[in-house]
């Protein structure tokens, strides 16, 4: 069967093609692109006024099962996920049990293949149980379908113990992706050091306790030559150290959040536990430098770092709520919104860090639009406006500080291996 995307304005970024073309795919596969005249055609989407990109790339999601699928589900996560336009997920192993043995990676790929609207790698433990002491099984974990390693949300303390993962997995091609807190200067802080944290009376994170944890493990890094990968960059301090180690030709690289980009410690004005997360919304100096780390090239990947959570957790104190943004459905809108509209990047740019940058950072077969590879597809409508509505969201998560506010730009249609797997309005 042969489907053909007509008059959509295509954004390759592997080969920087910008330009109008049409999309015929056949099966799983994209066959042409550019001119589909005399082919037989089975099935037209129309995509005039439509933008064309690559399925997005999230390396840097929490679906929460197994062990908390009261909060998400691999279903209603990748559901979500498809929804904001990502045909390409990698789950951090931060569920009950974490993702450390085989059997874990096994019923993850499992549930996401008999699924069949995404594809899902999983992300497995540095430390058996997330616990900082013993080293997973790395050789086994990769072989199950592993792409990096980390231990998200618990930061691994003990130096010695990231400088020997760093020596294992350097013969596995595959990065750690590291969580970085200095849980001595956090502590139990709840937010951002500032001005906010002053006023509300709450315990605040201070940005040294990321910075300093960054240059501790980019010398570790530097010794043993591995790649390291670096999550959810909050502060101008941290961008300051990865940009020397750049320079350095340090193998690293690292990734940034939308919420990141966008708001500030602000939004926890009001006791707001929906903008409650690790690490803190910072403020409007450090997502400055985000901006300006973003336009001068040195970011390598946009991630959402989605992170549901089910209402009693947020539904609380900020000192006893949950950490965490529900990130996946509302991504392309915020990047969009505060950095393409705002001038700050180009549209190809952000399309970029959100789908061949990543899919490189990880080694992925995915985030290109090239003929012979999977039709993961999303149509863009850049220009339209609409208001976060959370009651809406398909994720089980509805936490998000982005409730109310007016976003522009959607996504229109998603396609996973030729099938339309989302289509705004049904």
């Amino acid at each position: 069967m042969r489907k053909v995307i007509r008059n959509a304005f295509v954004i390759e970024p592997s080969t920087n093609f910008e330009g109008f073309a049409d999309i015929s795919i056949v099966d799983d596969f994209i066959e042409i692109v550019g001119d589909v005249s005399g082919v037989s055609i089975d099935e037209e989407i129309d995509a005039t006024g439509l933008i064309a990109s690559p399925g997005f790339v999230d390396i840097h999601a929490h679906l929460r099962d197994p062990g908390y699928t009261h909060k998400e589900t691999i279903e209603t996560g990748l559901r979500a996920a498809v929804k904001g336009g990502f045909t390409t997920v990698c789950c951090m192993p931060n569920t009950n049990p974490t993702i450390d043995n085989v059997q874990t990676v096994e019923y993850i790929k499992r549930k996401a293949q008999e699924l069949s609207i995404c594809d899902l790698h999983p992300i497995g433990t540095i430390t058996k149980g997330e616990k900082g002491e013993e080293l997973s099984d790395f050789l086994s974990l990769k072989e199950a379908g592993c792409v990096a390693f980390s231990d998200d949300g618990r930061p691994v303390m003990n130096a010695e113990v990231l400088r020997k993962a760093l020596i294992y997995v350097q013969d596995l091609n595959v990065p750690l992706s590291l969580h970085e807190e200095d849980l001595n200067i956090s502590g139990d802080g709840v937010v951002n050091d500032g001005r906010i944290a002053f006023e509300l009376g709450l315990k605040g994170i201070p940005n040294v306790s990321e910075s300093s944890i960054i240059a501790r493990d980019i010398e570790i890094a530097k010794s043993v030559g591995t790649h390291l990968h670096i999550c959810h960059v909050s502060t101008k301090e941290s961008i300051e150290v990865l940009k020397r180690a750049k320079m350095d030709n340090v193998n690293v690289t690292f990734e940034v959040t939308p919420h990141h980009l966008s708001l500030t410690e602000e939004e926890i004005a009001e006791y707001n536990t929906f903008a409650k997360v690790n690490p803190p919304l910072r403020s409007k100096t450090d997502v400055n430098i985000i901006h300006g780390a973003l336009s001068s090239g040195i970011v390598d990947a946009i991630a959402t770092d989605h992170a549901p959570h089910d209402e009693e957790s947020k539904r609380c104190t900020m000192q006893k709520a949950a950490f965490g943004i529900s990130g996946f459905e509302t991504a392309f809108s915020v990047v969009n919104t505060y950095l393409v509209d705002a001038g700050v990047i180009s549209l190809a740019d952000a399309i970029a860090l959100m789908t061949l940058k990543p899919a490189k950072v990880f080694g992925l077969d995915a985030g290109v639009i090239e003929e012979g590879r999977f039709a993961n597809i999303v149509l863009l409508d850049k220009g339209s406006l609409w208001v976060v509505d959370r009651e809406r969201f398909v994720s089980k998560g509805k936490n998000t500080p982005f409730h109310g506010k007016r976003l522009k730009g959607r996504v229109v249609k998603t396609f996973y291996r030729g099938k339309e797997v989302f289509s705004e309005g049904e």
